[in-house]
């Protein structure tokens, strides 16, 4: 009995360190779903832990799947989970962030998400 209860404490903790283990979204700025009111010249995204610039991307894309990022990601230097794109001049409309991180513990996730420049 005491055996299997030793196993079962080794494997739960095996697996509190595995949801850990991944950087997730934290925030954005623009934020997830927002409508903002000027145009963004940089997009920001906040990570639950630091992550690889090499093998991490962030792309913006208008409604019409042009890309509208200048493609000069890269993560902040005081803040290793921060990665940050400069954005072109945008017009009214929806925009969608599709972006894919690799933690510097080589775990990788993804996502997207879309936010809204008032008319």
């Amino acid at each position: 009995m005491i055996l299997l209860r030793a196993i079962g404490a080794v494997l739960a903790a095996c697996l509190v360190v595995q949801a850990h283990a991944h950087a997730f979204l934290d925030r954005s700025e623009p934020r997830v779903g927002a409508t903002v009111s000027a145009a963004p010249g940089e997009l920001t995204l906040r990570f639950s832990e630091e992550i690889e610039p090499a093998f991490s991307t962030v792309k913006v894309l208008d409604a019409k799947g042009k890309r509208v990022d200048k493609a000069d990601v890269r993560v902040d230097l005081a803040d290793r989970a921060t990665l940050r794109v400069s954005l072109e001049a945008l017009g009214p409309g929806v925009y969608t962030v599709v972006w894919r991180v690799v933690s510097v513990d080589t775990h990788v996730t993804e996502g997207d998400f879309t936010f809204q420049v008032a008319r």
